[in-house]
């Protein structure tokens, strides 16, 4: 079984920053695409920013210049590095990950996720 574990999340004041990680554990036998995503009360679950093995990134346009996303394979983590943060951005954060648990199996997995309010 493979676990995601979300931190970082909480309570910025809009035009703020803050940095969400996510921590893979279990059986891994590799990780190639790792990412985030929100759901906001109401709506439905969007993407925000996916990376691959090779660093390779994709950002939702609205969060583009202001989150960047990035991965350290030797911990099996990700980030969301979030700045200049709107009260439109408050949301849950899920951190998502395709894993192979053998060379054969390939699983997606997600966290339970990160609450960010973003208020005054």
């Amino acid at each position: 079984q493979v676990q995601l574990v979300e931190s970082g999340g909480g309570l910025v004041q809009p035009g703020g920053s803050l940095r969400l990680s996510c921590i893979a554990s279990g059986r891994i036998f590799s990780i190639s695409s790792m990412g985030w995503y929100r759901q906001a009360p109401g709506k439905q679950r969007d993407l925000v920013a996916t990376i691959n093995s090779s660093s390779s990134t994709n950002y939702a346009d609205s969060v583009k210049d202001r989150f960047t996303i990035s991965r350290d394979n030797a911990k099996k983590m990700v980030y969301l590095q979030m700045n200049s943060l709107k009260p439109e951005d408050a949301a849950v954060y899920y951190c998502r990950a395709v894993v192979r648990t053998t060379p054969t199996i390939t699983g997606n997995y997600w966290g339970k996720g990160a609450l960010v309010t973003v208020s005054s």
